[in-house]
C-alpha cells in the first residue's frame, strides 16, 4: 500500500481552478522532488495535503486513511509535517523551545500533572528536552539552544523548522522550497541534510528549478498551471527532454 495516495485533487479560488484532477502516489521511504515554476500550484497542493485549505474535489489518503479537509492538527498527529516557503517559527522562543512544541505532541502527562510538575510530567520534559538536544545535533544548532529563534541566521533558521517538523515524527515530510534564499554553501548543505532525512521518512520537497530535483530525489513530480505534468526518476525525465542535464 502506498503511504499517500491522492485521487483526482483538485481546489477553485473564485472559479479558477488553482489545482485539477491530481492523481499520484507517494511510496514510503523515498525522495520526491515537486518542481514547476512559480505560480504552478505547489505550495498550494502542500497546502490541501495539510489541510490548511480545503479541496473542492478529490481525496487525499494516508496510510489507507481519507484525510480529506481535516484540520492542520489533526493531520499533523495523523502523520504529515510540513516547512513553508516563508519561514513559520516562534521567533519570541528559544531554538530549543520551538523544537519542544512539536514534540508536544507525544506528551504522555495530564494537564493537572503539569501544573504540579508531578513525576511523570518531569520524566517526559527530560524526555523531550534530550530528544531537542539530538534534533538540533542533527542541524548543528546544539550550540544555539538557548538564543532566541530571531537571532538566528536565516539558513539556520531554514533548519531550524526542519527540525521542529521533525520533532512531529512524520511519517511524510513536506518542505517548501528548502533552499529558498540560501547561498551556494548553506543550499549544499541544506541538500545533503535532506537526503540524510529521506533515510528515515518520506521527503516531498517542492523547488521552482530541476536541478535540485536532479540531484536529490528518487522520483521527479513535474506540476504546470496546476496539473501534473509528468512524473519518472531524473533519467527518465533527461530522456524525455532529451537533454543532457534538467537545468536550473
Amino acid at each position: 500500500m502506498a503511504l499517500l495516495e491522492i485521487k483526482n485533487l483538485g481546489i477553485a479560488f473564485g472559479g479558477l481552478k488553482a489545482v485539477d484532477g491530481l492523481n499520484l502516489s507517494i511510496e514510503k521511504g523515498s525522495l520526491y522532488g515537486l518542481i514547476g515554476p512559480n505560480g504552478a500550484g505547489k505550495t498550494t497542493v502542500f497546502n490541501m495535503l495539510t489541510g490548511v485549505y480545503k479541496p473542492t474535489e478529490g481525496q487525499i489518503l494516508l496510510d489507507g486513511e481519507d484525510i480529506t479537509g481535516k484540520k492542520p492538527i489533526e493531520i499533523n498527529k495523523k502523520g504529515i509535517a510540513r516547512t513553508f516557503q516563508n519561514i513559520r517559527l516562534f521567533k519570541n522562543m528559544s531554538v530549543i523551545d520551538n523544537v519542544k512544541v512539536g514534540l508536544h505532541n507525544s506528551v504522555d502527562y495530564t494537564a493537572v500533572e503539569g501544573i504540579l510538575r508531578m513525576p511523570r510530567y518531569v520524566k517526559s520534559e527530560r524526555k523531550m528536552k534530550e530528544k531537542a538536544y539530538e534534533l538540533l545535533n542533527v542541524f548543528e544548532l546544539e550550540n544555539e539552544a538557548h538564543y532566541m529563534a530571531c537571532n538566528l541566521p536565516y539558513g539556520k533558521q531554514r533548519k531550524l523548522e526542519i527540525a521542529r517538523a521533525l520533532a512531529t515524527a512524520p511519517k511524510l515530510l513536506l518542505l517548501d522550497e528548502p533552499f529558498a534564499g540560501l547561498d551556494p554553501i548553506g543550499s549544499a548543505d541544506t541538500k545533503r541534510q535532506i537526503a540524510a532525512l529521506a533515510e528515515h521518512c518520506t521527503v516531498i520537497f517542492s523547488w521552482h528549478g530541476p536541478r535540485a530535483a536532479e540531484q536529490l530525489a528518487a522520483k521527479v513530480l513535474i506540476l504546470v498551471g496546476g496539473v501534473l505534468g509528468a512524473i519518472g526518476t531524473p533519467q527518465q525525465l533527461l530522456q524525455f527532454t532529451g537533454c543532457d542535464s534538467l537545468q536550473s
